[in-house]
């Protein structure tokens, strides 16, 4: 017996991982990206984390984070965003959970952790905002959150264009503009005296074109951080996603940013995208962009008429050039496989009680007195539901989950207008 322990060989853990890595590259996509930025003011902000490893079962799974915090009135809110959201949006996600369930509990915890993060700041008693457009890749699934006017746009191989993120400015988005002024805000253009009105429409107090953000304590809790989501799954083809502040936004179009770097790999395609926008209207503001291929890991292209060497450029030439109308070509057709894009997720409601409420057994997405946005323990009878005081509360009743703690229901009530706005004077100041 003593001899056969003796023989018996373990295999590393760290071999064990690598071994699942390499498994999972072949059904997994490659993610290639690239980023480029011009600054006027300082506040443009990016976040780009590749291959995190979570463990799922006896495994691990990866996936990669990209975000661009677009800052206003100060770099603070930005920076400390771009530092802490990622870390908050992971503790709101349940333990335990595969793959499937861990992409569909992606929604809820985006809204808990923006609402964190902007709840944390705020105590800081700073008054700068941010933007954010904040992306989680995991397999084939592009999952992304957002508040306002940063966006992002994804191309898939198979052609097309996808908005995945949703344009907070007060100017053209009338549902946001009813939801301040019933909430207690108003909405107006800047007035000069003797009734001449110019500019974007602005929400006042403080004066922001913005009607979501992180931060901006000084403008009002109306001004909410929770975030509208939209989850797409690509097929094996792949595709390519755009993200950008509205440096680029205001002088080039979804179809413009995406034609001008055509063939382009993605670093050289992020800066093709910057030097167009500030050609087009000139360095008026900080213009950022982050260009992401989803490639296919094996697959390679069809070698070209008189081409001689091949190389992952080609690659590139091949996805994203311009489609020609007959697009029956043979290097297409080594693209397009019979598994589809599709729309997996889309909500932009700006109630919490709406976007914390899940599906999902409360023993699985919860812990038991637990805070659903901040994860503080909450003592038995103390939380508080977030269906409580609900207008439509149909089958639900106040003491069904999730809670929050006393401090959280308070941040809710001020974002629906329940309360005046805090302007949180009596906090800890940096």
């Amino acid at each position: 017996m003593s001899n056969k322990n003796e023989n018996h060989q373990t295999v590393p853990l760290s071999v064990l991982l690598k071994r699942e890595l390499a498994n999972e590259k072949i059904e997994r996509p490659e993610i290639v990206h690239g980023q480029a930025s011009q600054s006027k003011k300082g506040e443009d902000f990016t976040l780009v984390k590749t291959e995190c490893q979570r463990v799922v079962g006896d495994g691990v799974s990866t996936y990669s984070v990209f975000g661009l915090f677009d800052g206003h009135n100060g770099s603070a809110a930005a920076i400390y965003s771009k530092e802490n959201l990622l870390n908050n949006v992971l503790a709101a996600m349940p333990s335990d959970l595969n793959r499937d369930e861990w992409v569909a509990a992606l929604p809820r915890a985006f809204v808990a952790g923006f609402v964190k993060t902007d709840k944390e700041f705020q105590e800081r008693a700073q008054t700068s905002g941010t933007t954010v457009t904040f992306v989680i890749i995991e397999g084939w699934v592009i999952s992304v959150a957002s508040v306002g006017d940063s966006r992002c746009i994804l191309e898939p191989a198979e052609g097309g264009v996808y908005y995945l993120s949703a344009d907070h400015r007060l100017e053209i988005n009338e549902e946001e503009r009813l939801r301040i002024t019933a909430s207690g805000g108003e909405v107006g253009r800047l007035n000069t005296g003797g009734g001449a009105e110019i500019g974007p429409l602005r929400c006042w107090p403080g004066g922001l074109c913005l009607s979501r953000s992180i931060g901006d304590m000084d403008v009002g809790e109306f001004i909410v951080p929770v975030p509208y989501v939209k989850q797409m799954k690509l097929s094996s083809a792949g595709g390519r996603l755009i993200i950008s502040s509205d440096g680029v936004w205001d002088a080039l179009s979804a179809e413009t940013a995406l034609d001008c770097c055509r063939g382009m790999a993605p670093d050289a395609a992020a800066a093709q995208i910057v030097k167009d926008a500030v050609g087009h209207k000139g360095l008026r503001d900080d213009t950022t962009c982050i260009v992401i291929d989803i490639l296919p890991h094996e697959k390679l292209p069809v070698p070209l008429p008189q081409q001689k060497k091949q190389g992952k450029g080609v690659l590139f030439k091949s996805m994203f050039r311009k489609k020609p109308c007959d697009s029956s070509s043979n290097v297409e057709k080594e693209y397009i496989e019979p598994d589809m894009v599709e729309e997996l997720f889309e909500e932009g409601s700006a109630s919490l009680s709406e976007r914390l409420d899940s599906k999902y057994p409360l023993c699985n997405m919860f812990k038991l007195f637990m805070c659903a946005v901040c994860q503080v323990e909450i003592k038995p009878g103390e939380g508080i539901s977030i269906h409580s005081g609900s207008s439509n509360p149909g089958k639900l009743r106040p003491w069904d989950g999730p809670f929050l703690c006393s401090s959280c229901q308070e941040k809710r009530d001020a974002m629906e207008g329940k309360r005046p706005s805090g302007r949180r004077c009596d906090s800890d100041s940096d």
